[in-house]
């Protein structure tokens, strides 16, 4: 009995410190955001500011941020759609189909993890160029939806193999076609796992900035990333701008796992119980 308190203490002692640790750079971040250009400098770095101000954000606000950030949601957005809906059945393929070639491609998806996403920058960036799509927020979609599928199928495979087959040879004797089958049990039962990829593909895409840099040049199409890079270089002696920046980019990101959080968790426990 003792022995389980003193790991139970020592285990809460480690969560503490590691939320510290983590909780400090956010903390800095979103104080330094209300503190004057030179504060940061004079007083502590963890010093409260002096007078909260908004002015930082009524400066970033009034700039070009709320586009880039409208940029960011569309791409997102629409690459994580695609990329759910191409998934989705592409596990549903793998894990319940049985072809002679449906272990030869999954073995070739998994393949895929291992392809560094540099290598692919001029292949990419002439194939966008030569279809038009170059400079433009379209010129994303195609590269976020394809270097995170195949990890993305790889994972929802798994899951999905975890569903019993009965439910399938009941609704087989019920009448249900293939279709229905995967649209009517497969699907909706695949939801805390989808769920979870979501959450995981948003970040990803979210915070994306390589492909954003190569396949983009004028302002217009520019995702948050080449925001934060840009107002980097604008306000380089005013660092409660730019924390301005940081903190009104992790904002959507935060709200959005405050929210989907419960599927998130739901998600991991289910294919943790099942595996």
């Amino acid at each position: 009995m003792k022995k389980k308190i003193v790991v139970r203490t020592l285990v809460l002692l480690f969560c503490l410190v590691w939320l510290v640790i983590a909780a400090l750079p956010f903390v800095f971040m979103v104080l330094s955001s209300f503190k004057g250009q030179f504060e940061v400098l004079t007083n502590g770095v963890f010093a409260l500011p002096e007078k909260f101000s908004f002015d930082n954000y009524v400066k970033v606000l009034s700039g070009n941020f709320p586009r880039y950030l409208l940029n960011s949601i569309m791409v997102t957005g629409i690459s994580l759609t695609l990329l759910l809906a191409t998934t989705s059945c592409a596990a549903f393929v793998f894990a319940r189909l049985k072809f002679k070639v449906t272990t030869a491609l999954f073995g070739l998806v998994v393949a895929c993890m291992s392809i560094p996403i540099h290598v692919a920058f001029i292949p990419v960036f002439i194939l966008t160029k030569n279809i038009g799509l170059y400079d433009s927020i379209g010129a994303l979609v195609g590269p976020y939806v394809a270097f995170n599928l195949p990890i993305s199928v790889f994972i929802l495979t798994g899951f999905m193999k975890l569903i019993p087959s009965e439910m399938e040879e009941a609704a087989s004797i019920d009448g249900c076609s293939l279709f229905s089958t995967f649209f009517r049990i497969i699907l909706p039962l695949s939801l805390p796992g989808l769920a979870t990829l979501g959450i995981y593909n948003s970040i990803n895409m979210w915070n994306e900035f390589s492909f954003a840099m190569v396949l983009t040049q004028s302002p217009n199409p520019r995702t948050l990333p080449l925001a934060i890079w840009e107002y980097q270089g604008e306000y380089t002696m005013d660092t409660p701008k730019i924390m301005t920046v940081l903190t009104l980019s992790a904002v959507p990101m935060v709200i959005a796992f405050i929210i989907g959080q419960d599927k998130l968790i739901k998600g991991m426990m289910a294919g943790s119980v099942k595996g």
